[in-house]
């Protein structure tokens, strides 16, 4: 058993996420689209991984128009590593860090039409449903996308100050107001 770790992604892991990305989907990026996120959005993007080796990531971000909406631009799991819940966990780490530091009230993105394996994750695993089909979304490997959103859910309300104080774990990219981040 691989023994992973899911935790925030750092400048210095994007060129093994673009490893990742490139073993993983026809979609692929290039290195200022991740550089692009990760300055503007450091606090979403996420990474697993495994003896020192990035096995999964998500990229994500806001949408800059309206900024009450997350996006997942991209998310991939190595294949030895699949059917451990590790999607599921990278999908909930950013949709947290968009509820807690953007103050998210839904998130979107866009899967292939015959990606049956993420459509049942994001379906059943993480509660998005299917907004609108898209017609030829993807233009390497030709194929329709389902636009697929979700609501998240706000955080429960803020405990006292004085329980706050003891709880000093926030996130080390969040802005202000702080908040407190729960580590997996």
């Amino acid at each position: 058993a691989h023994m992973v770790t899911i935790r925030l992604c750092r400048v210095d892991d994007l060129v093994n996420m673009q490893a990742c990305n490139l073993q993983c989907l026809a979609e692929n990026y290039d290195m200022r689209y991740y550089m692009y996120h990760v300055l503007s959005w450091p606090q979403l993007l996420h990474v697993a991984e495994s003896a020192g080796k990035i096995v999964g990531y998500v990229l994500a971000k806001m949408d800059e128009t309206n900024t009450s909406d997350g996006h997942i631009t991209s998310i991939a799991v190595l294949r030895p590593f699949r059917k451990l819940g590790l999607a599921t966990k990278l999908m909930q780490a950013a949709q947290k860090a968009m509820v807690e530091c953007f103050g998210a009230k839904r998130v979107s993105l866009h899967v292939r039409v015959s990606n049956r394996a993420a459509l049942g994750l994001y379906r059943r695993s993480l509660g998005f449903e299917v907004v609108s089909r898209e017609h030829r979304y993807y233009r390497i490997e030709p194929e329709d996308a389902f636009f697929m959103r979700k609501t998240l859910q706000s955080e429960p309300a803020e405990p006292s100050s004085d329980q706050v104080a003891e709880k000093s774990d926030s996130h080390p990219f969040k802005p202000e107001p702080r908040r407190r981040t729960q580590q997996f």
